[in-house]
């Protein structure tokens, strides 16, 4: 039952990829063939309908993608207590909690839909991937490629909170 405007919140055995913001992730290369490749400072997409247009790395909702921030109070400054007053001091923008990028299909979960995924934290579908079809897939965002290869390709029960 709800009250108000309030949603029931969902959840479901998704699929979950880890993907980074490099070319093997995003499909995009350095340098174009139109300029024999020596504009090796710009990117553009390798493949599909925009091929050969410049990549500007930003999601499909025009967002920069980022991973999940937990904030000051949070599991790690429990584990890590001497780490809060540098934080205080050296960081104060980093209280607040983050959430990260998630990819998904956006016929399913429109842009802004909040997922709780175990491992990764929360996650804000900003974003959508040409390999994500369905509605039990979603591509999680990470800083590194080493880091979105440990994560893989997991299924996990994740909470929807529209």
């Amino acid at each position: 039952m709800t009250i108000g405007c309030a949603r029931p919140r969902v959840s479901k055995t998704m699929e979950v990829t880890g993907y980074c913001g490099c070319g093997d992730c995003c499909g995009w290369e350095r340098g174009s063939w139109k300029y024999l490749k020596l504009n090796f400072w710009n990117r553009y997409v390798k493949a599909g309908k925009n091929k050969g247009k410049h990549y500007s790395g930003r999601t499909a909702s025009g967002t920069k993608p980022h991973e999940p921030y937990p904030g000051l109070f949070s599991k790690d400054s429990i584990k890590h207590p001497w780490m809060i007053p540098i934080r205080i001091v050296l960081f104060p923008w980093l209280f607040l909690p983050r959430d990260g990028t998630l990819a998904a299909d956006t016929k399913y979960y429109p842009f802004g839909t909040r997922i709780y995924i175990p491992g990764y934290g929360y996650g804000v579908v900003e974003d959508r991937g040409s390999a994500i079809k369905g509605a039990s897939r979603l591509d999680a965002y990470y800083n590194s490629h080493k880091e979105a290869l440990k994560w893989g390709r997991r299924k996990v029960y994740c909470r929807i909170e529209r």
